[in-house]
């Protein structure tokens, strides 16, 4: 426990989805929810005074940076920003060792980095909650502000339908945890050859997994098309492939037109515009992207609070 965490957080940390419960997910949901509100209406929320975030970058970023670090300072705590360029992390030091010491100075860290392994190893030697900032196996802050969007678009998600169109990679498994957890169906259509493993997910029930070859079967009804682009970090040799493989899944409005009437667009970006997604649809009126990508702030605002300092009231 570091100096200043509460004794009525015990240490928990955020390495996938599914490391909270479902009434713990719709606990940061709500909290995220007042939150944003007192934010809007320029409303003091300091509940993380005095305390030390350290972010470390293995994987560049622009939307994990900027929401954890504005969301920090506007809840009253302070940031360090390490990459492996201006520290030892790319260097001799074992992992183990930087989250003794890291963990020793600050009161929480949010890791964005390779396989999941590492920020596994990591959390087990820290001795404050760590936060997966992005793996190549989970993306767990992005979808939280996914389902907040989507709540606040078209209220809950139980019972709902999510297509996802693309790869089989970290957010389409971290979608996979979200619909077990809370009780929606996750539509997936990915290219032969880039669907999600068997060995890692099991054998679903179809009312939590429905797989497609055809993309525009698996948008059919759907409340929410989602998708990212079609290379992720790290597997920039297969860029070439990728777009030859990926070419018919590319979200279009004849995707979005055959989804629910009221169905919403969500990437969690960068964008290429005609490679995953058409200008079209991710400019359009169906989109919300640019909520979503707020509401990475507000959500990790309310994570953040809950691993600190455990559930709160006002």
């Amino acid at each position: 426990m570091s100096h200043t965490q509460s004794p009525a957080a015990p240490l928990r940390h955020f390495l996938q989805f599914n490391d909270f419960t479902h009434d713990e997910i719709l606990y940061v949901l709500e909290r995220a929810r007042l939150i944003k509100d007192k934010f809007k209406r320029y409303q003091p929320h300091h509940t993380l005074h005095d305390r030390t975030l350290a972010m470390v970058f293995e994987k560049a970023s622009t939307r994990t940076r900027v929401s954890f670090e504005a969301g920090m300072y506007q809840m009253g705590g302070s940031v360090i920003h390490l990459t492996t360029g201006d520290s030892q992390l790319g260097r001799s030091e074992p992992i183990e060792d930087t989250a003794r010491v890291v963990s020793r100075m600050v009161d929480l860290v949010m890791i964005r980095t390779f396989e999941q392994t590492r920020i596994e190893r990591f959390a087990a030697h820290s001795r404050v909650p760590v936060i997966n900032g992005l793996t190549n196996e989970f993306h767990p802050c992005q979808i939280l502000a996914d389902i907040f969007t989507f709540i606040e678009h078209l209220g809950p998600i139980e019972g709902k339908t999510v297509a996802w169109i693309g790869d089989g990679n970290n957010m389409s498994y971290t979608w996979l945890q979200a619909a077990e957890m809370l009780g929606f169906t996750l539509h997936i259509s990915t290219p032969a050859g880039y669907e999600l493993e068997p060995e890692r997910i099991g054998t679903p029930p179809e009312r939590v997994l429905r797989v497609f070859t055809d993309p525009m079967e698996a948008c059919k009804g759907a409340h929410l098309v989602t998708t990212d682009v079609w290379t992720s970090m790290g597997y920039e040799e297969e860029n070439e492939a990728r777009r030859k493989a990926f070419a018919d899944w590319c979200v279009d409005e004849e995707m979005m037109a055959v989804a629910d009437p009221k169905a919403i667009f969500m990437h969690c970006l960068p964008a290429h515009r005609g490679e995953e997604v058409t200008g079209d649809v991710i400019d359009g009126p169906q989109s919300v992207v640019w909520d979503e990508a707020e509401n990475r702030m507000h959500v990790q605002k309310a994570l953040m609070e809950f691993l600190l300092l455990g559930k709160r009231s006002g």
